[in-house]
Order: C-alpha cells, then sequence, then structure tokens
C-alpha cells in the first residue's frame, strides 16, 4: 500500500541476535571518539577524485543539515531543505558555532556508513542488516501499518519523533521536538527497544536495491539471514557520473511525514549514499548469538 522499493513481501528467518535499546548517543560515541581519536567522515576534506567536476572551493568538510523552509516548496526538490553546512558533524550539528549542549542522550547524528562500522568495530558488535532490523521493529506485531499496530497516534498518542504539520514548512511541534529528541522518549515496542521508529535513520549493511527479489517472495524455501543485493546494483543511476554506492536505512527520522515521507513504518527503508553524513542519519548495533533461528 506504499512504497514501491518495499515490495514484493516476503517471508525471512535470521538467527538469534541482541540489539541495542536505543540508537547509539551522543555520549557514547563521545566517548568512543575520546578512546580511539577516530575522526568522522563528515570531518575530513573530501578526495577530489571521488567527485569528478566538483568545484574545488566547494570541497570542504562538512555535512548536509536540514533547513526548515518559508513556505511549501516543491516536494521533487530536496535542495530545498538540504544544505552542506561547512564543519557540520557529529559535534557540531548544526555547523560550526553550535554544539551538544544538552544533548548528550541524543542520538549520534552526521554518521556516515564507515563511521557507525569503525564504532561498532569499537564496541565489539555489528550492524543489523535490513532484515534484522525489521524484525526487531516490529516487536512481535505482524501485518500491522506500524511498529505498534494499525493507528499511527492511538487515542491521540505520538508513538515516535516524527513530523507533524506540512513538511518542509510548518512543523507544528505536537510531540514537543524541532529536531531530534532523547532517546528513551517514546514507548518500548514488544521487544523492549525505544526508537526504532522516527528520531533518527538507522544504516543496516544491505546494499541498496530498488525492489525486493521476486525469487524470494517465490520461493518455496524461507530465505535464511539475506544480505540484500549487490553493491553494483546499489549505484545511483540518476548520476551515473558518480558512483557511490548507498546501503538500506531504515526507521524514518523526525523529517517524515504524511504529505512527504510516510516511512515512519517497519517495512519502509531508503537508499543512502555510504560516503553522506545527514542531520537525521544515525544507527544502532546487534551482536549475533549464532543460536536458533529466532
Amino acid at each position: 500500500d506504499h512504497y514501491r522499493e518495499e515490495a514484493p513481501a516476503h517471508r525471512v528467518k535470521v538467527d538469534g541476535f541482541f540489539i541495542d535499546k536505543t540508537p547509539v548517543t551522543n555520549r557514547q560515541f563521545k566517548q568512543f571518539i575520546k578512546v580511539t581519536g577516530y575522526v568522522t567522515v563528515a570531518e575530513r576534506i573530501p578526495d577530489p577524485r571521488d567527485y569528478p567536476g566538483a568545484l574545488p572551493e566547494m570541497l570542504y568538510a562538512g555535512s548536509l543539515v536540514f533547513q526548515k523552509a518559508a513556505g511549501p516548496v516543491d516536494l521533487r526538490n530536496p535542495s530545498a531543505w538540504w544544505d552542506f553546512v561547512k564543519d557540520a558533524s557529529w559535534k557540531h550539528p548544526l555547523g560550526a558555532n553550535s554544539g551538544l549542549f544538552k544533548k548528550d542522550n541524543h542520538p549520534v547524528v552526521h554518521i556516515a556508513y564507515a563511521d557507525a562500522l569503525a564504532y561498532a568495530d569499537w564496541a565489539g558488535r555489528e550492524l543489523p542488516t535490513e532484515a534484522e532490523w525489521e524484525y526487531a521493529a516490529w516487536g512481535g506485531v505482524e501485518d500491522a501499518e506500524y511498529a505498534w499496530g494499525a493507528e499511527f497516534a492511538p487515542g491521540g498518542k505520538q508513538m515516535a519523533n516524527t513530523w507533524q504539520g506540512e513538511f518542509p514548512h510548518q512543523n507544528l511541534l505536537t510531540d514537543g521536538f524541532e529536531r531530534t529528541s532523547p532517546v528513551g522518549t517514546y514507548p518500548v515496542n514488544g521487544y523492549g527497544l525505544q526508537d526504532m521508529i522516527g528520531n533518527v535513520w538507522e544504516w543496516t549493511t544491505d546494499w541498496w536495491s530498488s525492489r525486493h527479489p521476486e525469487k524470494e517472495a517465490k520461493s518455496c524455501c524461507i530465505p535464511q539471514n539475506p544480505r540484500g543485493g549487490s553493491e553494483a546494483a546499489s549505484y545511483d543511476e540518476r548520476q551515473p557520473s558518480i558512483l557511490i554506492p548507498r546501503k538500506v536505512v531504515k526507521g524514518g527520522s523526525h523529517l517524515c511525514a504524511p504529505n512527504y515521507c510516510r516511512r515512519y513504518r517497519p517495512a519502509a527503508r531508503h537508499a543512502q549514499p555510504v560516503d553522506t553524513s545527514m542531520s537525521h542519519v544515525g544507527f544502532r548495533c546487534i551482536m549475533r548469538t549464532g543460536g536458533a533461528n529466532s
């Protein structure tokens, strides 16, 4: 009933795993940086060889930051609300003059895929596959519109940090948050997990594909621990000169709105270039048990 890339619906099996209760927070990521000295992708000056045709003066460290529009805009043009801001990074989420005051318990953002991998390796964990992530997000609920059931805001109660109003110019702030919210603000799902929906998009290890494989939907056997499509097929065909592979991100974010992006659902998925960090992209980790099927 929603987006083409979610189809076809099909069953899979995943082995047992533990998953973080919430997305990785600024406090946790800060400790990782303190111990390792790691420098995130957003803090590095891009290599001109990776961006043929780019103007040299445009190649500087930074990240994409959401900017609320002054009024209605063409929703086919994301540049109307995204700006590449110099020196924006996990510790300066809105640019050089911003910081993390009172945001230690918010999810870390401006995280590229390599950053998430580096943290997971340091923590002795891994990133989830799309199937693992989606299994966890459902929390035991199946065939429902949302992770918590059939109604988006049951009894008027906000169940996740999403956008209320007309995106990208009218934010009614019904949930009280203009951007990210502290992790754990919203109710747990059936598995005791929080923020699986909304707040920030979360990285998975699967290469992006425009649709799930038809053969999996029609196979006599349920796929075991699927790993998505190929790296080569993940490139954006609209930018043939820039071969940046894309991974699947899940869960939607605080910018998902009914009039633009109804991806605040477990089945929803989105393509994210591995080199691109944004003010609404974070992650959480898992630890596989190697045990029985779940």
